[in-house]
């Protein structure tokens, strides 16, 4: 509640009292029929003893899918390329909005380009992306641009060019940005299942809507989601969609000397607000773990990394460190200090930290899910158990008996398959992209 607070503080102080109040329309579903009623427009406005449309009560549901609003200006040179994404703070760099930045910067670099953000929930905070493109020695030559495109203001109007490109990061970003661009100018960076992100439900059905269009690019962070979502009948991915693997320098992930207390690090990836992580089966397995003697406490520290974390303390009296929204630097320093992960994800996609983690010397426990069997391709200090307590638990024994095994631990992690330079993960995506435009 605290931080909920001191978000709408933040709002308030620096984008004024009617941005404010439209964020907090924003939040109740009402944005739509608010803006409706209080300009000079056609749509219907509902009177005292009136409902709403059909049309802006579904919009109102769906204020992340509002469209971009824009003007079409002259050809410039040199080319743009726009990212469109909720956020590039802190709490949103992990993973997936840093593989667009990545992405995008090779983009712009191989078509002589400028680059733009754009966000829709939160101003940008443009040291962030320098800190991202910097630990990867990744130069963009031209000045960044960015905007802010909140999904609950109708005033601001962004420019686009005829011949720009704009990389999506989710489905409603992909949504906003079809309503009002050339469909085959988007680039889609798809990095999971994203209709696992609800039960079987309205969202699902818009978001598999997006899934199906046979005018955007899609790009497909792994081999194994690209394969999934083209078994379950997404068959326009095989012919609009390329994949990669992600790629780990090891200038950024490898191992890290042990913290001073001696004592050996467990972390678990706590995200009690993304669903799909499990968060609530992943503390209670810690629990088990550490009663059943599985981690001893006498020689393990226990970590929660994540976002959103709870103050939590087991039932031996124990309360783990929980570390929050670090910046990239810190969580990869943070990452080699690692002996065992827990990393859950009721998905296809791999996840990033499973991979951060072995990429950084560590042992890895996660979850099988589908196709999804084994991941001992990319290190075989990754270990999938099934989604079952006993087998989880199983599973977080032996990566407790492969943690402490130096030998064995540090031959898997020289053989490792994962890619270390992501040029050369996406270079040839690049320049099929940059070839078709």
């Amino acid at each position: 509640m605290r931080k909920r607070l001191h978000t709408a503080l933040r709002v308030w102080r620096d984008e004024g009292s009617k941005d404010f109040f439209r964020l907090v329309l924003f939040k109740l579903g009402l944005t739509h029929s608010f803006i409706a009623a209080h300009q000079g427009t056609n749509e219907f406005r509902p009177g005292v003893h009136e409902g709403a449309s059909a049309r802006q009560i579904a919009n109102g549901r769906f204020g992340a899918c509002t469209s971009l609003r824009v003007f079409s200006v002259p050809k410039a040179q040199p080319q743009r390329i726009s990212i469109v994404t909720d956020s590039i703070n802190s709490g949103s760099l992990y993973g997936g909005v840093g593989t667009a930045m990545i992405l995008a910067a090779l983009l712009v670099e191989a078509r002589q380009s400028r680059l733009r953000i754009v966000t829709r929930t939160e101003r940008a905070q443009p040291g962030n992306l320098a800190h991202v493109l910097g630990l990867y020695g990744i130069d963009v030559a031209h000045e960044v641009e960015f905007v802010f495109a909140p999904v609950y203001d109708s005033d601001y109007e962004i420019d686009v060019f005829a011949d720009e490109l704009f990389l999506t990061t989710s489905w409603w970003t992909t949504a906003a940005t079809m309503a009002s661009v050339p469909n085959d100018s988007i680039i889609y960076l798809l990095q999971e299942d994203e209709r696992t992100f609800y039960p079987f439900d309205d969202d699902r059905l818009r978001c598999e809507e997006v899934l199906r269009s046979r005018d955007v690019r899609f790009v497909l962070n792994t081999r194994l989601l690209f394969d999934h979502l083209v078994a379950d009948g997404l068959s326009n991915l095989a012919e609009k969609g390329v994949w990669f693997e992600p790629a780990f320098p090891r200038e950024v992930f490898h191992p890290r000397s042990r913290p001073a207390s001696g004592k050996r690090r467990a972390i678990f990836y706590a995200r009690p607000n993304n669903l799909r992580n499990l968060f609530y089966f992943g503390i209670e397995l810690l629990e088990d773990a550490i009663m059943r003697g599985i981690i001893d406490l006498e020689e393990w520290d226990v970590l929660l990394v994540g976002k959103d974390i709870p103050k939590l303390v087991f039932s031996t009296g124990y309360a783990p460190e929980r570390y929050e929204n670090l910046t990239w630097a810190d969580y990869a320093e943070l990452a080699g200090t690692v002996d065992l992960g827990l990393c859950l994800m009721y998905s296809p996609h791999p996840s990033y930290p499973p991979l951060d983690l072995a990429a950084s010397g560590a042992v890895v426990v996660t979850n099988r899910w589908g196709e999804k069997r084994d991941l001992s391709g990319y290190s075989r200090n990754i270990l999938c158990g099934d989604l079952d307590r006993e087998s989880m638990l199983s599973t977080l024994a032996d990566g407790v008996r492969l943690a402490v095994n130096e030998a064995e631990r540090a031959e898997n992690y020289r053989a490792s398959s994962l890619a270390s330079s992501w040029r050369e993960a996406l270079g040839q995506i690049v320049a099929q992209i940059v070839d078709d435009h």
